[in-house]
């Protein structure tokens, strides 16, 4: 199984400063990213969302209020034809030094463990935070980074989620 791991803030919907968030309620989605979401799901694709949410250790959200704008953001998906595999997240903290944060690869091992049949070298992995390429690269999978400065290694940049199609 072919899987595009996918970060969610700054990559599906929109990102805000870390103390913003306490105030966000419902998830805006950039511009592009359901269609480009539809586009990689029609590739052959599933989709597995994995999310450093150290806001909720950090005491800037709650758990509650993550999964209320986690619940929104499937069902906006839902509504609009599009199935997610999963949802792997990490709440802890910077300062907590747990293995699921990215760049490691704690949430990819939880997904391998979840989905013995995730084929690694015909996935990938995209996100707009250098910690997304850098997981990339640990994996050795090819990685796409939106927004960023420059490619680097496996990495391919790309402006937005929806300009990933093309290189699928």
């Amino acid at each position: 199984m072919k899987v595009g791991f996918l970060d969610r803030d700054g990559t599906i919907i929109e990102d805000y400063e870390d103390k913003l968030w306490s105030s966000i309620t419902e998830p805006v989605f950039i511009n592009g990213a359901i269609d480009a979401l539809k586009a990689i799901r029609q590739r052959g694709y599933e989709i597995i969302i994995i999310t450093n949410q150290y806001l909720i250790n950090e005491k800037i959200i709650t758990l509650e209020r993550y999964k209320e704008i986690t619940d929104k953001f499937i069902k906006i998906l839902l509504d609009n034809g599009v199935e997610i595999l999963d949802i792997f997240y990490c709440p802890h903290s910077k300062e907590e030094n747990c293995n699921c944060m990215k760049p490691k690869d704690g949430m990819i091992k939880m997904a391998l463990e979840k989905y013995s049949k995730i084929d690694m070298e015909n996935s990938f992995i995209a996100g707009d935070s250098l910690c997304d390429i850098q997981l990339g690269e640990r994996l050795g999978i090819k990685a796409f980074g939106i927004g960023l400065d420059k490619e680097e290694g496996r990495t391919i940049k790309i402006d937005a989620l929806k300009d990933i199609v093309r290189y699928l």
